[in-house]
């Protein structure tokens, strides 16, 4: 579990009365013959995006405030003790989106932050054949051929396709999005910039562009390949964290979401936070502290304060209130707005855009601790290609299928699933000689024919997806020791993420740059002075990427006119 111990908060008053005097002239607000401490800033939620957010704004010289409902931070950035001597990484569980800009501004590695990265990678087929994933080039060509000499020949091209895709976005990852209604000098610069980039790939390139952003996965890769098996293997990027199947208008675009990271430079890379992704949130908060700041946990924020339409500091739920002239909310927008904020603080189309923004949950989680490494069928137990991400939907039709079921709000009875042993590669995650397994699924529904999941069906759900991994396990079964199994009920009810969408919004093109979270608020700002927001609902979207938080900052510390510390669009491209 993440350490959260913190500087005793100041003392605060509650319910009327005075339950700690703090004399410190000139802090606060006065209240009778006491005073207590009002802060720069208060942020709410301790997920990578508000510490992050936090800790430039406390670098920066702001008292900054981080205030969390739970009792450990990290958000769905975290590492749990659940079984005895097991970490679980129960959300969250691969490390690439984090912006390496923000890893060496904020001296993350010196505050424990590493992160090994991983190759391999393996899809089961049916018929008991299956398709490996290397990350040497040759051999990687040598197993498409395998299968298809037509797909390794298509491969250079689909790879280099997608890398043109990836280098356009990735400079705008630590930019602010234009509004492209404005006609401020900022804004019409910005939009000159993002024409600019566009306009370099020429009338051909565009094109090819805003297809590739408005088309699904599955149409891409039959653009490319006949293989069934490659393509499951390929599309299920498009498809994690998102309720759309892989025929679905958009999925090419999450597949590039998922591209764009990197590990130690090496793009499209994956690895593992040693310890498991609370190691990131412990990180964050560590240099976040290391500038002075403060977090308190166990601290739900039940309203924003607001007077004047001036943002004035927090309400919790135990009913103390904290004071600041700057507020800003690492919750999805659907939370900020209609849940922890006064509908009469709000203009009427922002309550409209936030009951309409798309934020469906779609994914569930299985954790496991295991006795030992499962044998799988047709593969050495230390091969290379278990590694890395494991996959049992061998054909497109299979994943369009799992779909279908959560469109009858059901679970998939043949799901989706992308599942690592961490403990492979990282000792930390289990004991000697035992392993720690992570299976994200698609799909679940948030909701049962239209109602709450029961614990029932929760392990139903639960039981389904440890059934299809032994099928090609013989001896998986045997080596389970214990499993977590979250639900989107779960996850929302834990980690405070809306239907348990993972990014907190979806990542369609009427959702992203100056779309996200809606048109007009797209600069971090929101409809109330003082007020911003930082999460993963604004650009450029979810993943544990940070970017959110640091561009919020940017715009916050611009507003009150402090120095530009926030690093700005990516420099090793």
């Amino acid at each position: 579990m993440n350490d959260c111990s913190t500087p005793q908060l100041p003392p605060l008053i509650k319910n009327g009365s005075v339950t700690a005097i703090q004399f410190q002239p000139g802090l606060g607000r006065k209240c009778g013959e006491c005073l207590v401490k009002k802060y720069d800033a208060i942020v709410i939620g301790a997920g990578h995006n508000g510490l992050c957010n936090a800790a430039y704004l406390a670098k920066a010289g702001l008292d900054v405030l981080v205030v969390e409902k739970n009792a450990y931070i990290g958000g769905a950035t975290v590492s749990r003790e659940l079984h005895t001597d097991w970490k679980y990484s129960n959300c969250s569980y691969v490390c690439s989106l984090l912006r390496p800009e923000i890893t060496r501004d904020l001296e993350l590695p010196r505050h424990g932050l590493q992160v090994q990265p991983y190759g391999g990678g393996v899809t089961f087929c049916k018929n008991g054949d299956y398709f490996g994933n290397y990350d040497d080039h040759e051999r990687q060509q040598r197993e498409i051929a395998r299968h298809s000499k037509r797909d390794a020949n298509a491969y250079d091209r689909y790879s280099a396709d997608v890398m043109k895709q990836t280098r356009l976005i990735r400079p705008f990852l630590l930019r602010t999005p234009p509004d492209p209604t404005s006609l401020k000098p900022r804004d019409i610069k910005e939009l000159l910039h993002l024409a600019k980039a566009f306009g370099e790939m020429g009338e051909e390139g565009l094109a090819d562009t805003l297809r590739f952003w408005t088309m699904s996965i599955g149409d891409y890769l039959d653009e490319f390949f006949e293989t069934d098996v490659l393509k499951a293997h390929l599309a299920g990027s498009g498809i994690i964290g998102t309720a759309l199947g892989v025929y679905s208008p958009g999925t090419a675009y999450v597949l590039l979401h998922h591209y764009m990271g990197d590990v130690d430079g090496t793009v499209g890379a994956w690895g593992f936070a040693r310890g498991g992704m609370g190691a990131v949130a412990d990180a964050l908060a560590a240099s976040f502290k290391s500038f002075g700041g403060e977090i308190k946990c166990d601290a739900e924020v039940d309203q924003i304060i607001v007077k004047n339409g001036n943002a004035k500091g927090v309400a919790l739920a135990n009913g103390d209130e904290i004071y600041a002239d700057i507020v800003v909310s690492n919750l999805d927008p659907k939370r900020t707005f209609l849940k922890i904020m006064d509908e009469g603080d709000l203009p009427a189309d922002v309550v409209k855009k936030a009951k309409n923004f798309k934020i469906r949950g779609s994914s569930g989680k299985v954790n496991i601790a295991l006795d030992g490494m499962p044998t799988f069928s047709g593969i050495e137990k230390n091969s290379i290609l278990l590694k890395g991400d494991m996959h049992f939907s061998d054909s497109l039709e299979r994943m369009e299928r799992a779909y279908d079921d959560w469109k009858d709000e059901t679970w998939s009875k043949d799901p989706y699933l992308d599942m690592l042993i961490p403990s492979q590669i990282d000792p930390t995650m289990a004991p000697p000689g035992k392993h720690m397994m992570t299976v994200f699924v698609q799909y679940a529904p948030p909701y049962i024919d239209g109602r709450e999941w029961t614990n029932d069906e929760r392990d139903a759900f639960g039981k389904c997806v440890i059934d299809q991994i032994a099928n090609y396990s013989p001896d998986f079964k045997d080596l389970i020791l214990h499993a977590e199994v979250r639900t989107p009920r779960e996850i929302e009810n834990e980690v405070g993420l809306t239907e348990g969408n993972i990014f907190m919004g979806e990542l369609t093109f009427d959702q992203l740059l100056f779309n996200r979270p809606f048109p007009g608020y797209s600069q971090y700002r929101g409809p109330v002075k003082g007020m911003y927001m930082c999460s993963s609902g604004t650009h450029p979207g979810g993943g544990v990427m940070a970017a959110p938080g640091a561009n919020a900052a940017r715009e916050i510390l611009q507003d009150l006119r402090r120095p530009a510390i926030v690093p700005g669009a990516y420099a090793d491209d």
